[in-house]
């Protein structure tokens, strides 16, 4: 029965040096298959380089999802199309770089990765998320054995209903963007696995992976002010989801974390 390890919103170099140095063990004590994460922090809390996706890649990640912050790097619209394990929101304009999906295989079992960016209170340009995730459903069918659908979204309305708009036929749906792991995890009776959002990997000593004392200023004045990402408290946040090879629906889902401190 495979297993997909999802990982949540990867922010800023705690974040990913602990990604690094904890992914493969993690993969082998868990017996995941197919490890996937959100990569759209990785830079400087904002933004992926084509140098950060090789070295995640490498390490023992099988494939990286983007979200709104797919462009905040400098030319990273030049370096996506060479990396082939790299997919960024299915919904953006037709226009932009990159993949709009990835097939995964493991041991003959087929993995379709695509996410789709809500439109409620995100300000990048992108089409309907429930009608862009049909017509991936629909393109990849027969591509792949299960298809695992990310929900980059800022509404929890927004996800809850795109986990039933698509349940029975998505593997899973799995919300991130917020940072902030929710305890809503669960099967769906159709066999869709559906979380509202994953969480971070990166600092929990923080708010949303930034320093705290700067955000909670900017709150209280209102003035605006850089944001360093912070440094404190690291985990990982994810997912595990069991997957039935014969019919492609989600069978078990475990929170992941993992706390740099304790170990």
């Amino acid at each position: 029965m495979p297993k997909i390890l999802f990982l949540g919103d990867i922010v800023g170099r705690p974040g990913r040096n602990f990604v690094k140095e904890r992914v493969q063990s993690l993969r082998d004590e868990l017996g995941a298959d197919i490890v996937i994460a959100n990569a759209e922090n990785s830079a400087g809390g904002a933004g992926i380089t084509r140098k950060i996706a090789d070295e995640l890649l490498a390490t023992g990640i099988d494939a990286i999802t983007l979200g709104d912050h797919v462009w905040d790097q400098k030319n990273f619209e030049n370096e996506i199309g060479a990396l082939e394990r790299v997919c960024r929101p299915a919904n953006l304009p037709v226009n932009n770089p990159g993949r709009t999906h990835l097939v995964v295989e493991k041991d003959g079992f087929r993995l379709g990765i695509l996410t789709v960016l809500g439109r409620n209170y995100l300000t990048l340009k992108s089409s309907c998320p429930f009608q862009a995730a049909d017509a991936k459903l629909a393109e990849l069918e027969g591509q792949c054995d299960a298809v695992f659908v990310e929900a980059h979204m800022e509404a929890t309305s927004e996800k809850i209903a795109l986990g039933w708009h698509l349940e029975g036929r998505a593997t899973a749906v799995i919300g991130t963007h917020t940072h902030v792991a929710t305890a809503d995890g669960r099967v769906l009776p159709g066999g869709t696995a559906y979380q509202s959002d994953a969480g971070m990997c990166g600092p929990h000593d923080s708010v949303l992976g930034r320093d705290k004392n700067e955000v909670i200023s900017t709150f209280l004045d209102g003035m605006k002010r850089r944001f360093p990402v912070a440094d404190g408290d690291v985990q990982i946040n994810g997912c595990l989801i069991d997957v039935d090879r014969e019919n492609g629906r989600a069978t078990d889902f475990k929170l992941i974390s993992v706390a740099k401190s304790q170990e």
